[in-house]
Order: C-alpha cells, then structure tokens, then sequence
C-alpha cells in the first residue's frame, strides 16, 4: 500500500501526465498508478487484518472470574489454566492481566544477609475462606522461614496458642533437619508479653523455657517494622498468592496436607528470585550448620496442649471429642498428647486414656470407664449423659482390652 503523499500526487498528476510519466516520477509501476486512478472513492485502502484467534481465547472468561476474587498471580493462574488444557505460553497471560492487576508502590529498603543456620524468622498469616453454605471462616498460617537457604515450613491451625506455636516449631524443625541458632519474631504475645518501664522484654515464660530447652536465642523486630523480618513476611504473601487460591480442603488435617506437598514440590524447588537457586538445594548445605534436634525426653513436655474437660466427660480437639474415666468433671483441666495415629490424655504424669486418633469431624471416642462410678439419679438410675444430651452423635466404644494394650505400650 502507498502512502499518504504518493498517492496525493497521483490525483494531481492525473490530466497533466501519462501514466507512465506519473510512474517513472513516483518510482511506482504503471500499474499501481492505474490501480489508483480507477479506484477514486478509495476502495483501495487497506483494511485491518481480522485479529487471529489466541490459544488464550477459551480461557479469559475463567482468568477474569479469578481476577475478581483478587487472583491475579500469574503464576497460579497458568498452572490452574494448563489443568484445563491451556497449551500457550507465559508471556501473553502476563500481558492480557497486566491492565487488571493491582498496582503498588515499592518502597526501598536495605537488605541484610545472614550466614547458614543462622537466622530463622516466623509469623502468622491469617486466611479467609466460605464454607459450603456460605459462612466466612478464618484460619492462621504459622510460616517458618530459614533466611539463608529461604526453605518454607506452613502450618495451618485454627488459633494461635502457645502450645500449638511451640508444636508448630518442633514440626518446623523437623523438616528442616535441625534448629536455628536465632528465631526472629515481632512482638506476639505468644513470645513477649510486654516491656517493662526501661522497655525490657517481658518474656512469655512457657515460650522462653522452650526456647531455652532447644538452644536457640529469641529476637524481636523493631516494632510496626515488617521489613525487619521481610523473608518471613514475603513467604506469607507467596503462600496467599501463590498456594491459598488454589487451595480446596475439608478439614486442617486435610490443609495441611496439601500444604506440606505444595512446599515439596513448588516452594522449595523454584528458583528463588534473590538467591538464583532452589530453597531445597541450599537447605542441604543449610543442615550442617543448625543445631541438632534434642532427644525426645526434651521434647516431651512441649508436645501436650492443655485441654479442658467438658459436661460429658469428653475433651475437644481437631473437631472431635475424646473421654476420659470418671471422675474427672467438668471444667477440669487435662493434657493431650498426640502422636501418629495415637491420642493419649494425662495429667501430670499419669495416663488417664488412649484413643485411636478420629477419622473424620464430629467423631467421639468413649473410654470404657468414661461413666464408671457416676452417681445414680434420684430415681434410682444412673444415666450416661450423651445418652440425654446427644442423642444422635456416633460414639465410638472399644473393649477395655485395647486400651490396656495401648497404655501398656505409650506409657512413661
């Protein structure tokens, strides 16, 4: 196609030269010349090519009902989009989401590098998530982060309690193969309590003697300061953007499942944008510099969470409910301790039960002598109380012999 100018001087030209003199002038053939002359309403200009279809095309609907509920990590979109079948490239997702993406202002910060095993840092995200009928629910992510090799450890628990961030530690550093010679934390209350009037830490005891027991020394961050602890606040925002809108659970136990292959299989073998190499490699080299793990003797008394017993005679845990022998009553406080698929509840140094850990939510699992010794009724009979008080929920029995084995087995 000509352009603009040459094809002016063609209507100019016209009456006043051939068309061959026009040609030779222009530096056009004759028969571009004819073309145009016998095209005066301009039939000739070019119109645009139809747009070619996208390998993208099929699946924008989808991308956009994502981008509406907040997903707009390409990332995560492309691995979503490929389940369904996409066979295109990076690239032209990351340009049809660009115009729809949240923009942010950068902030510049100076970045500090520790040595191996070193340094860790931990933090809790809080996640949001609807269940079947339409309830918003909110569950709390424990994130580890080793700052050396970046290895992620997440855990997901329902709340935030000391003995549940204590087990959440001890399952950190199992993962990792050994403990940090430095934990740095911001001012949670499951560490630091307070500050006394020369704004001296007050220590959360029960988590100062862990710390101690482990070897490891506790940091604090300055306050309202995240980018003192920026490798551990960036790990939570890679698990909101890059695992949580993908995840579909039904229950904690099934969550973080989910969760612990994620991390085998995404997190800690990508290339790390700061290190340029996979967490999983440089946690290797990482493990000969962390503290051993202690013997289990250590361990021990920061495995039990306190628990209270209820009216029935069953104590609550992971959304099931498992007894305990009369007469232990009400409001009574008790000591759970699970391990594989085994649940046991003390007090103190002595057994009270063993239970098979439930299967499923809403599960009870009644001790033998749960109501053995209970006082009758003034009429004379004495009625177990989930038989009054819930008629309809499965309560699971098993002869006394099993638990005798189990105990004899468990206890210390």
């Amino acid at each position: 196609m000509l352009e603009g100018g040459k094809v002016k001087a063609i209507y100019e030209l016209q009456g006043k030269q051939s068309i061959r003199k026009i040609a030779e002038t222009l530096g056009i053939s004759r028969n571009t010349v004819r073309r145009y002359l016998r095209d005066p309403d301009g039939a000739l200009v070019r119109k645009p090519r139809p747009k070619r279809p996208s390998k993208l095309d099929p699946y924008k609907e989808y991308i956009m009902s994502r981008l509406a509920e907040g997903v707009d990590n390409c990332v995560v979109l492309l691995r979503e989009i490929r389940q369904q079948g996409y066979t295109g490239g990076h690239t032209i997702l990351k340009d049809f989401v660009r115009p729809f993406r949240r923009r942010t202002v950068q902030q510049a910060t100076v970045r500090f590098e520790t040595l191996p095993g070193e340094q860790a840092q931990v933090d809790f995200g809080s996640f949001a998530y609807r269940t079947a009928d339409g309830q918003e629910r909110r569950v709390w992510a424990f994130v580890m982060v080793l700052s050396w090799s970046r290895a992620i450890y997440v855990e997901f628990i329902s709340r935030p309690t000391t003995e549940t961030f204590i087990r959440c530690h001890l399952n950190a550093f199992a993962k990792f193969g050994g403990i940090p010679k430095t934990c740095l934390y911001d001012n949670t209350k499951l560490v630091v309590l307070s500050r006394d009037a020369a704004g001296a830490p007050v220590w959360n005891r029960q988590f100062l003697d862990f710390a101690l027991r482990m070897g490891m020394e506790i940091r604090l961050c300055r306050p309202y300061r995240a980018q003192t602890k920026g490798r551990v606040e960036s790990g939570i925002k890679y698990v909101k953007h890059n695992f949580w809108p993908g995840a579909r659970f039904t229950d904690l136990e099934d969550l973080n499942r989910q969760v612990l292959a994620w991390i085998d299989t995404i997190a800690d073998v990508r290339l790390h944008g700061t290190t340029q190499e996979r967490p999983v490699d440089r946690l290797q080299a990482e493990r000969a510099h962390l503290l051993p793990l202690p013997g289990p003797e250590r361990l021990r008394p920061f495995q039990r969470e306190t628990v209270t017993v209820g009216r029935d005679g069953y104590v609550r845990w992971n959304r099931a409910w498992y007894g305990v022998p009369w007469p232990w009553k009400a409001g009574q406080k008790v000591q759970l301790e699970a391990i594989g698929d085994l649940v046991s509840l003390w007090s103190g140094e002595e057994l009270l039960a063993v239970h098979p850990k439930a299967v499923k939510a809403g599960q009870r699992l009644t001790h033998p002598k749960q109501w053995s010794g209970l006082p009758p009724t003034p009429g004379g009979r004495r009625l177990e109380p989930m038989a009054v008080q819930l008629p309809t929920v499965e309560v699971e029995r098993r002869p006394l012999v099993f638990y005798d084995l189990v105990a004899g087995v468990t206890s210390r």
